[in-house]
């Protein structure tokens, strides 16, 4: 409905003289905006998660689409296609594809897009496309473009862009007939060869109602090559129904010959499902003049109500410096005005100036300094959030030191256990393979910055263990036969570590870590970090020794040992997204760099891809030619309202291979230290009265 709505502004404000961008409200068999398996020029709303799912016939595709940028869009899709391997074996497929927006719908002026379908999958649906939209009534819209590739099968004839360069005359031919098993990047093919037109129309009904018709140029060679009847039709007819949640019901009549279903859902991480959240309201500010100063126990007390643990108390005449660690809120900023207020509330009237430090794993990571007058000030003030921003002062924290700890602080320990529950995805025998059981966790910290802690598992059911596929590589295997170390049914210990963090000298922080640093993986692990606390860049370096563990999940090694380690830059490019390049020695012996970006919410969801490219060539490497995928973070307070740091989410990888494969060091200092940095500190200080 939102989405209609900005349609039919569109051409209004853009009389007016400014640009609109217009939402999809209907998803094609392909998960993305468009009609039934043609695409049209629209795009999600900027930030936008599509769901879908779709079948007809042999087909079964399913989608993941995210809106990266106004005008970016990029898909994982994981299709199911029976009996098209060449050896009649039924066909598991995955994909990426990209669309980038040229112009937004005006007026006088269609939305124009630009796409990649299958960019860096198999090939089977290799295509690309350039596309208009237009709505010429507010309820009617209408599709046309140009396909290549697999979208230029009926009614072809030669590319405009021959008269640029002869090359783009011809198209280069995959593997197996039209079908690469590498999943490489292909460059060279992309918008070469003939092309074909393709149109569609979209009629909104109402509100919930849309009718979509299209001329499909795809005639399906690939599958008649493999036993799929011809194409009957090239008109393709639905139906969509849009429900109030989000949720979206079509039905199609396809080919000619089929009929097909899609059920999508579609929504906004930067909204969750309870919005403001459920959690306790902030103590108010009370009269200075009223206040009773309480003991050192009481004011721990008092924190630890609002989900913080005081390590440090120090008063000296008119400043209090506190330490203390956030074991609740996902922002730091909410945790901080939790602290101040709590400090407000309950210290003698003559202190006016708050220095307060977060700790994490015994590190004094940033100090803010704020003064209480300040807060008295700025409580119900209608911009009291950046006012309290420009008033404070955010500085590192590393000249710290212990004075005013509180007494029996050390050694901590804690002990816990829970369920857990592991998918292994993608193996062409089965898509989706799992093991759940129970797990114990703990730790123990003798002393400040120093931790010791481990976690077993128990598997009570697994079907990861039935699977028969043998690993191929000619690399040392790494990550190939992870199958192997979830064949015992025994207990396993997952990891079993010491740590030991340290801060040599200001922006400045430091790690090592010994033992079972993962569940494949032993040995030492050694880092440090450059990170400014007002900067939005940060510089690390790592080196390991790494021996492989035993595949029964005890204490035992296999002979296999390598050197590895990598130097990272992280940035924070203030917009939401984060970049992360790592560049050095994996697993394996190979030599490269991983690239990652990741675009984050300000509730804490966040959704981020990455590639890795080693001097492993495409054909050592194997299926998939190098190492890729995207991942997705949740909150667990985005899901149910509720203050928690804890967060589901998980890594998606085509195939799991040995190049690029890099150790998975628990507790890496960026990720340790980077939400209570200066930088992402201030970017959350939105929730500092929360």
């Amino acid at each position: 409905m939102i989405a209609r709505a900005i349609r039919k502004a569109g051409p209004v404000i853009a009389a007016l003289g400014v640009s609109a961008p217009a939402a999809a409200d209907t998803l094609s068999f392909y998960g993305t905006p468009g009609l039934v398996d043609m695409p049209n020029a629209y795009m999600l709303s900027d930030g936008e998660i599509a769901l879908t799912t779709a079948g007809f016939g042999d087909t079964l595709r399913n989608t993941l689409t995210f809106q990266i940028t106004p005008r970016l869009q990029g898909v994982f899709r994981y299709a199911f296609i029976k009996g098209f391997n060449t050896n009649g074996e039924d066909r598991y497929d995955r994909s990426f594809d990209l669309s980038y927006q040229i112009s937004r719908e005006t007026a006088h002026w269609p939305a124009i897009s630009v796409g990649l379908r299958d960019f860096g999958g198999t090939g089977v649906y290799s295509s690309e496309y350039l596309v208009a939209t237009k709505a010429i009534t507010p309820q009617v819209t209408v599709t046309g473009g140009l396909g290549w590739g697999r979208l230029a099968g009926r009614n072809a004839f030669s590319s405009p862009l021959g008269a640029i360069s002869d090359r783009f005359e011809t198209r280069p031919d995959a593997a197996e007939g039209g079908i690469s098993t590498t999943g490489q990047v292909d460059f060279g093919a992309w918008f070469r060869g003939d092309v074909a037109p393709f149109a569609g129309v979209s009629w909104a009904v109402n509100d919930k109602l849309t009718l979509v018709a299209e001329y499909s140029p795809d005639l399906y060679t690939k599958e008649q090559q493999r036993g799929a009847a011809p194409v009957a039709s090239p008109l393709n007819f639905g139906a969509q129904y849009a429900f109030d949640n989000g949720v979206t019901l079509g039905a199609y009549a396809l080919q000619g010959r089929d009929v097909g279903l899609s059920l999508s859902y579609v929504f906004d991480p930067a909204k969750p499902p309870v919005p403001g959240g459920s959690g306790s309201a902030p103590p108010a500010l009370v009269a200075r003049d009223s206040i009773e100063p309480a003991s050192t126990r009481n004011l721990s007390a008092a924190l630890s109500a609002q989900g913080l643990t005081l390590e440090n108390l120090e008063i000296t005449g008119k400043t209090a410096r506190i330490r203390v660690v956030s074991t609740r809120f996902l922002a730091s900023a909410q945790a901080l005005g939790r602290s101040a207020r709590v400090l407000a509330n309950r210290l003698d009237p003559s202190v006016e100036r708050f220095e307060i430090t977060f700790i994490t794993y015994g590190l004094p990571v940033s100090t803010v300094t704020l003064n209480r007058s300040d807060l008295e000030e700025l409580e119900f003030s209608p911009d009291n959030s950046w006012q309290m921003l420009s008033r404070s002062r955010i500085s590192d924290a590393a000249a710290t030191d212990r004075g005013g700890e509180l007494a029996n602080l050390y050694p901590a320990a804690d002990i816990g256990w829970g369920t857990y529950f592991t998918p292994s995805l993608f193996d062409p025998q089965n898509p989706l393979r799992f093991e759940t059981g129970i797990k114990l966790t703990g730790f123990y910290a003798p002393r400040p910055r120093m931790i010791i802690s481990g976690e077993v598992r128990q598997p009570i059911y697994s079907t990861i263990d039935e699977s028969t596929r043998q690993s191929d590589s000619v690399l040392p295997r790494v990550r190939s036969e992870a199958i192997q170390y979830f064949a015992s049914e025994r207990a396993k210990i997952t990891y079993l570590t010491g740590e030991y963090f340290a801060r040599p000298q200001e922006d400045v922080f430091a790690r090592v870590s010994v033992g079972y640093l993962e569940q494949m993986f032993g040995g030492v692990s050694a880092e440090v970090l450059w990170y400014p606390v007002n900067s939005r860049l940060a510089l690390g370096a790592e080196v390991n020794y790494a021996r492989q563990r035993d595949f029964d999940g005890g204490f035992g090694f296999q002979d296999y040992g390598v050197w590895t380690g990598h130097a990272s830059a992280y940035y924070d490019f203030s917009n939401g997204f984060y970049g992360q390049v790592d560049a050095g020695r994996y697993l394996a012996g190979d030599w490269g760099a991983t690239v990652s970006l990741d675009r984050a919410f300000n509730n804490g969801v966040r959704v981020g891809a990455f590639f890795t490219l080693t001097d492993v060539s495409f054909e050592e490497f194997g299926e998939g030619s190098f190492d890729k995928g995207i991942r997705v973070s949740i909150p667990i307070t985005w899901l149910n309202g509720q203050p928690s740091q804890r967060r589901v989410g998980q890594e998606i990888r085509p195939v799991q291979r040995d190049g690029g494969a890099r150790l998975a060091v628990r507790n890496r200092l960026y990720e340790t230290t980077s939400g209570l940095r200066g930088a992402e500190l201030a970017d959350s200080w939105g929730l500092f009265w929360r």
